[in-house]
């Protein structure tokens, strides 16, 4: 007979958002798609609130009328890659205009002279990975990719790191690649492998984790201690930045959770859970306006902001980690 949920569990499955009930039995529960529960969620997600606030502001064209990726958080890419997180079902071809924005603008000589370069002084790369790493990511979840993906997947494979990661700043020096554009490349490049099976893609998500394991996620290599406070705070979405929910997520999906080095963050993270069960989004990186788009505003909230709050999408991200983890048993049979 069916185990009764945990109810913070049974919350998430009865929330009025479908996107969270989809995380829920899919990421919790470990339900397929064909799954009815699963199917009737995902085919609620296109008129959910939260979806038709952030396609609103396209116009007849089907693009949105702002830079792609500079109208934070707004334009094309942005929308993309909230669509592909909320579980949008792929394959709508209304999307298309979005995917062309985005994708013009990444391959364009601009692009290229403005942000794909050398250090200093140097022969290492400098490359924003995380703006490819998030549009790679979000059209394969989308099902809108084709071989201009290839070529953003080239892009972020010669760029990589000999610490396995990326790095935008001209100016560094060289040492260590950056937490906040290497954690995005490497969800892609571990999409990109599975969906593939290029053999070059997987060992770069490899070495990729190596540069967040070898550092417990949060922890500078030298003496220990904490690289960045803000690491250590949970947020939803986080866009390009860097938390320690986050990357446990990415490495979740990359099978690489079960690594020991995971462990501290784990621990940091169930310590988080609220006495109802569910967790906090404790800062975000967004603001809430319907001014033009730019400086952090989104046409969309995601959710009370306080250490005190359970806020649903932080809840439903820490429990498919905890899950993926084992630290968690929460099954349809148990």
């Amino acid at each position: 007979m069916p185990a009764e949920p945990d109810p913070i569990v049974a919350r998430l499955l009865h929330s009025g958002e479908p996107s969270i009930r989809w995380r829920t039995l899919v990421g919790v529960l470990g339900l397929g798609p064909r799954d009815a529960s699963v199917a009737a969620a995902t085919e609620a997600i296109p008129g959910s609130e939260r979806v038709r606030r952030l396609l609103s502001e396209r116009v007849a064209d089907g693009t949105l009328p702002f830079h792609p990726y500079n109208a934070k958080w707004r334009g094309a890419h942005w929308v993309l890659v909230a669509l592909a997180e909320l579980g949008y079902p792929a394959g709508d071809q209304s999307l298309v205009p979005l995917r062309e924005q985005a994708l013009e603008w990444v391959l364009s000589r601009e692009y290229e002279r403005r942000h794909i370069g050398r250090v200093r002084g140097q022969q290492l790369p400098t490359l924003h990975a995380s703006i490819e790493g998030n549009l790679v990511w979000a059209l394969l979840r989308l099902g809108l990719s084709d071989e201009r993906v290839d070529r953003l997947v080239d892009r972020l494979l010669r760029a990589q790191w000999p610490d396995g990661g990326w790095n935008c700043d001209r100016r560094a020096t060289g040492r260590v690649s950056s937490f906040g554009e290497s954690l995005v490349p490497l969800r892609s490049l571990n999409a990109y492998a599975r969906v593939t099976g290029r053999t070059d893609a997987r060992e770069a998500v490899v070495r990729a984790s190596e540069l967040f394991l070898g550092r417990r996620l949060f922890r500078r290599r030298a003496d220990g201690s904490v690289i960045d406070r803000a690491f250590l705070q949970l947020h939803f979405p986080c866009y390009w930045h860097y938390d320690i929910l986050f990357a446990l997520t990415v490495l979740a999906e990359s099978e690489l959770i079960s690594d020991p080095r995971c462990a501290e963050a784990l621990d940091l993270l169930e310590a988080k859970q609220l006495s109802d069960g569910g967790f906090p989004a404790e800062a975000k990186f967004y603001r809430v306006s319907s001014a033009h788009p730019g400086g952090g505003s989104s046409s969309v909230s995601w959710g009370p902001t306080s250490p005190r709050l359970a806020n649903e999408w932080v809840s439903s991200a820490a429990l498919v980690v905890l899950t993926a983890a084992r630290r968690i048993q929460v099954g349809v049979d148990s």
